[in-house]
């Protein structure tokens, strides 16, 4: 869309639109029972106006709607700045935590424990072990269950390859007895 060149066009074009714009304007008021204003300014400046009620409450209404609505978002950005500054804290307690635990357990760091922590460490080392193991040894039973399925498939082909073999091998003896031993007409 852009601007229409002709001017003379561009003045019917305004006037018509300009018609349309309050008709539905003012459909929109009644039969929606809404406080509606509507301002227009041509290109040389003459003003256009409707207004359910009056426009200077409706455009003092928005005005105060307005600031309103950014006092409430400045605040709200205000509290969720710090918030989230909290949680940055937080979050980067947590990870100083995990980092000093992770060297813990792999054995760095250990010269200022206590015993009871270097238990805690042990326990907690032994706890991991166990549910690898255990992980481990399902995946083993899993593959050993997936070997036998194919080991059973593969006999079965062996051992109808095997009868189809002793097939083929009964008819070809029947084939050169029949050709070797031909009574004599």
């Amino acid at each position: 869309m852009k601007c229409i060149k002709n001017e003379t066009s561009r003045q019917v074009t305004f006037s018509k639109r300009r018609n349309g714009l309050l008709k539905k304007t003012f459909k929109l008021s009644v039969l929606c029972d809404a406080e509606v204003a509507l301002i227009i300014f041509s290109t040389r400046g003459k003003l256009y106006e409707f207004s359910s009620s009056s426009v200077n409450k409706i455009v003092e209404r928005y005005q105060r709607k307005v600031k309103d609505l950014h006092s409430l978002n400045t605040k709200q950005i205000q509290e969720n700045t710090q918030v989230k500054e909290g949680d940055d804290i937080n979050i980067t307690k947590k990870l100083e935590q995990l980092e000093v635990s992770k060297r813990k357990l792999l054995g760095d760091g250990l010269d200022s424990c206590p015993i009871e922590e270097l238990q805690q460490i042990e326990n907690q080392l032994e706890r991991s072990l166990t549910k690898v193991r255990a992980r481990k040894n399902q995946l083993f039973r899993e593959q050993i269950e997936t070997l036998k399925e194919q080991e059973k498939c593969l006999l079965e082909e062996n051992r109808k390859l095997k009868e189809k073999e002793c097939h083929k091998r009964a008819e070809y003896e029947d084939m050169f007895a029949a050709q070797h031993f031909k009574a004599p007409l």
